[in-house]
């Protein structure tokens, strides 16, 4: 079966990354797309030491300083071998960046939304050490606006 691709579509796609010993891009966003992430799930097989971490961040448009491709971290959690983190707030991002905005008006806010910008945005896996070692999956919906 296909997948429907194309103006006013809406897909639920599920990624799974196993042995992440390194930074992983989850989510990799496409201009006038519109991302809405169900769940994050992280199990841990291997750490370097018990006070490793693995966390969530975003690498995006900073709507505040008007800034691009910045990093804005969601969630940092440290778990232990053999255990599970779930990620299941959910939340939507534009799958590029706007060009040059802040949000003080309407008008900027619809910008915003039009993602104009080229410069992508994406969620992010990453990990305190690359001798620790994760499993992770991931459930969105992607919608098309294109």
């Amino acid at each position: 079966m296909a997948l429907p691709t194309g103006a006013g579509t809406e897909t639920l796609h599920s990624h799974l990354y196993e042995d992440v010993d390194a930074s992983q891009n989850l989510i990799v966003g496409v201009q006038h797309h519109v991302y809405t992430v169900l769940s994050v799930i992280v199990w841990c097989e291997v750490l370097n030491a018990t006070t490793d971490f693995g966390y969530l961040r975003m690498i995006g448009y900073d709507n505040h300083n008007g800034a691009s491709a910045q990093e804005v971290f969601m969630a940092r959690f440290n778990i232990q071998v053999g255990e599970t983190y779930v990620w299941n707030d959910k939340f939507s991002f534009n799958g590029a960046e706007p060009t040059g905005t802040n949000v003080f008006s309407a008008s900027e806010q619809i910008a915003i939304a039009a993602q104009s910008g080229s410069v992508v945005q994406e969620i992010q896996f990453d990990m305190a050490s690359t001798v620790d070692d994760f499993d992770v999956i991931v459930t969105y919906l992607d919608q098309d606006w294109t």
